[in-house]
């Protein structure tokens, strides 16, 4: 049959839209050393307008409802609910369903989740930067009916779930849940620890008697247990504090080292010693709005090459026991998910103060006397911030507009420096060092290298980020700009619900010990800087304390954290 030429024309077309489309993306260089100008790369991969929201939108999603099909921790949710929910009078299945309770001390199947610490979705009403792009089957504004970072997942026709990104990367900031923020309470690893803590005596046939699960149901959970074998957790110090470098570490410890290069998920039951056996090597989630400025990732720069988005899922299936050849295989059929990932990552923008509070708790002359201080003792490491208040067409804008940043300088080569903050996070980098061993990492490009010390972060968003060191050691930036024996040495953890009592806006963080709400003082928020990887040494000397002398007065604090605010 002979085509109409108008309508061959209209086919040409339609297929040159794909190939325009899978052609947009401009792979970046992500090999060691290339140069980020100074201002970032917001647009990673150089889309237009309209492919940037797209990408970010379908990024978001994957966000939510973890992409990984082949990860090794994924549980039925059916059978899971009905061992949490089960209300029987079954003296056998009391007795389990008790037994379950008592490790993880819940009610019914929401509270598992509350006890992870996700968080609520964010209003489809959500302004601007604060929206976020609902999973496909939520349609017409509807809002997803279950905690943001619990990622439910079809499989063989089975209703599985599993934990996603916005477990630890979704925080809460009076009232407004985001997306790429540090999520302050997540246990994300407890998780982990609890599962093995139930499972140690499971029984696929008692499972199956108990809870009605399917063949389907029994088999996913059997194979998760299976996977929890090649993991080794570790609790972290304090809430809020991640110890997925340990886990990653000491899980890749129980593998095969001579199968390492094949990817092996074979376990063996002496793993290699390692220093993270007995020291700990805890920090917090970094937030996603500062990855554009930088060519090296986490907090102490170590990952020195490849996509991080790579990385962050490389981590990720290590700590779930996955097979890595699978992984692999499902980076090279899921190219577009993972640069849709990366391209809302990049994206990403930092929450602004004046979103939370009126403007005018910021006074101009302090921040703009703090400018000057800043520039002075803090840019050389953290960049420059060029304000809106400066350039002549802000003139008569709002105080709300002028106190925007018009322009960030950070460096074109990310930077790491010791300035004396506790030294156990990067030291224990030398651990996963043998990451680079591994096929998946090479195939990748990944390549690991134990610094000394930290990367001094691009300050973007600061206000939003206490607290402060990468084991959230400094409860305000107060504690920050105080020299390092005079640092409280212990505070009480809440979150940021009522800004005016759960937030001390002079300080810029926890409110003190003793106006803190009383259902947050308790062992389990309380953070005790005395134990070693949770010590608020350094940050002091050489910066605003020289020849034993602080050079900053009480003022000139002050206006420093007016500016630090505004950015």
């Amino acid at each position: 049959m002979k085509l109409n030429p108008s309508i061959y024309r209209l086919i040409l077309v339609f297929f040159s839209c794909f190939s325009i489309q899978a052609w947009s993306y401009t792979e970046p260089d992500w090999s060691e050393g290339v140069l980020v100008p100074r201002e970032g790369r917001a647009n990673i991969y150089g889309l237009s307008a309209d492919e940037l929201k797209k990408a970010k939108a379908e990024g978001q999603i994957h966000t939510q409802k973890y992409p990984v099909s082949v990860t090794g921790v994924l549980l039925p949710e059916k059978p899971v609910r009905e061992i949490i929910e089960n209300k029987t009078w079954n003296p056998l299945k009391k007795i389990m369903n008790e037994i379950f309770k008592d490790v993880f001390n819940l009610n019914e199947f929401n509270d598992l989740f509350r006890w992870l610490g996700l968080q609520k979705y964010p209003s489809a009403q959500s302004p601007g930067k604060y929206q976020v792009a609902y999973p496909h089957e939520f349609k017409n504004g509807q809002t997803p009916d279950y905690l943001m970072g619990y990622s439910r997942i079809e499989k063989n026709g089975k209703t599985m779930f599993t934990m996603s990104c916005a477990t630890c990367h979704a925080g809460q900031l009076f009232g407004q849940t985001i997306l790429g923020m540090t999520n302050r309470f997540s246990r994300a690893n407890e998780f982990f620890i609890k599962g093995k803590q139930s499972t140690q005596f499971y029984s696929p046939l008692m499972f199956q008697l108990y809870t009605g699960a399917s063949t389907t149901e029994t088999r996913q959970l059997t194979e998760s247990i299976e996977h929890l074998k090649s993991i080794e957790v570790k609790p972290p110090l304090a809430l809020g504090l991640d110890t997925s470098l340990a886990q990653v570490a000491l899980s890749l410890n129980l593998r095969e080292p001579n199968e390492w290069a094949d990817y092996s998920s074979h376990y063996q039951k002496n793993p290699r010693p390692d220093i993270l056996d007995h020291q700990p090597a805890d920090s917090k989630p970094a937030v996603w709005w500062n990855v554009k400025y930088k060519n090296r990732w986490l907090s102490d720069g170590s990952i020195l090459s490849g996509n991080p988005i790579f990385t962050n899922f490389i981590w990720n299936e290590l700590g779930r026991g996955t097979d890595l050849r699978q992984l692999d295989q499902w980076f090279k059929d899921n190219a577009q998910v993972v640069r849709d990932l990366t391209a809302m990552v990049f994206a990403t923008e930092a929450p602004a103060i004046q979103d939370f509070f009126p403007a005018e708790k910021i006074n101009e002359l302090s921040a703009r006397r703090g400018e000057q201080i800043f520039n002075q003792a803090c840019s050389r490491c953290h960049g420059v911030y060029h304000k809106n208040w400066s350039l002549p067409e802000f003139d008569q804008a709002s105080w709300s507009e002028r106190m925007k940043t018009d322009r960030v300088e950070y460096f074109e080569q990310t930077q790491v420096y010791d300035v004396g903050t506790d030294p156990l996070r990067y030291q224990a980098m030398q651990s996963l060092e043998q990451l680079n061993r591994l096929a998946v990492s090479k195939n990748n490009g990944i390549v690991v290298q134990a610094q000394e010390g930290y990367v001094p972060p691009p300050l973007v968003g600061i206000w939003a980020r206490w607290p402060y060191f990468h084991n959230n050691s400094a409860p305000t930036l107060c504690a920050v700009l105080t020299p390092a024996d005079q640092r409280p040495q212990a505070y009480y953890a809440v979150e940021a619900t009522d800004p005016n009592i759960d937030f001390d806006f002079d300080c810029n963080g926890y409110p003190e010990p003793q106006k803190v709400r009383k259902e947050y003082r308790t062992a389990t928020y309380l953070y005790q800087s005395n134990r070693p990887g949770l010590m608020n040494t350094g940050h002091d000397q050489g910066i605003f304390i020289r020849q034993g002398k602080n050079i900053l007065s009480s003022q000139d604090k002050k206006d420093l954290i007016q500016f630090l605010q505004t950015l």
